[in-house]
């Protein structure tokens, strides 16, 4: 719901809560003043539209400070006559807040105070879902964390494992290697020997002069 206001001469577009600065009134900080000049007020698809005010309606503000608004400088002259006038001037202004509209006994700062507290409501649904949801994160984050620590320290036990396992089996291969060569040089040796015996015991003795005289028949005398 908004509102036009007139105030001091000039029009003034309002809603709850709006802040805006208007000619000087005769009213101290922190007073509550009434505005009967309404000239429109719009609700929703509703508008009520004054002739020239609008009945049974009205808008309250609170007075927050006294301010003066920005210098504007005046100058005038007249040519042929030396005359020069300059002047400064700083209007005296009234800082009201918007603090309710009412238009046939509806508030306008009810309603609001409903919506503040439906989003109220809202928010703190949805900090207590992104809270509950950070909860969980972080429960998974930690199961990750655990897992994860303990598939490292399970590789680390295989390593050292595998890494005190390893001379044992290298010095257990270097043992048997001298083993298998002086077996294998004493297979082939036995192997070289018989076969010299079965060489030797095969081959025949050279025949000499002396064997085949031995050999030959022996002649008789008559």
């Amino acid at each position: 719901m908004y509102a036009v206001i007139e105030t001091g001469g000039k029009q003034y577009r309002v809603e709850v809560g709006t802040e805006l600065e208007i000619e000087l009134l005769e009213a101290a900080p922190g007073d509550t003043v009434a505005f009967d000049r309404v000239l429109l007020i719009a609700d929703g698809e509703a508008a009520s539209i004054g002739r020239p005010v609008v009945a049974n309606a009205s808008v309250s503000a609170e007075i927050l400070r006294r301010d003066r608004g920005e210098k504007l400088i005046s100058f005038k002259y007249r040519p042929k006559a030396r005359r020069r006038v300059k002047k400064g001037h700083r209007q005296e202004l009234s800082v009201v807040r918007i603090s309710d509209i009412v238009l046939d006994g509806k508030s306008a700062a009810a309603d609001h105070a409903k919506a503040e507290e439906a989003r109220r409501t809202e928010r703190q649904r949805l900090e207590e879902a992104a809270r509950k949801q950070a909860e969980q994160d972080a429960a998974l984050a930690a199961k990750l964390a655990a897992d994860k620590a303990k598939t490292e320290k399970s590789t680390a036990n295989a390593a050292d494992a595998k890494a005190s396992g390893e001379p044992a089996r290298r010095g257990k291969a270097e043992a048997a290697k001298p083993a298998a060569k002086a077996s294998s040089r004493t297979a082939k040796a036995d192997t070289t020997g018989s076969g010299d015996k079965a060489t030797t015991a095969a081959k025949p003795k050279p025949r000499t002069r002396a064997t085949d005289a031995k050999s030959a028949p022996k002649k008789t005398q008559k």
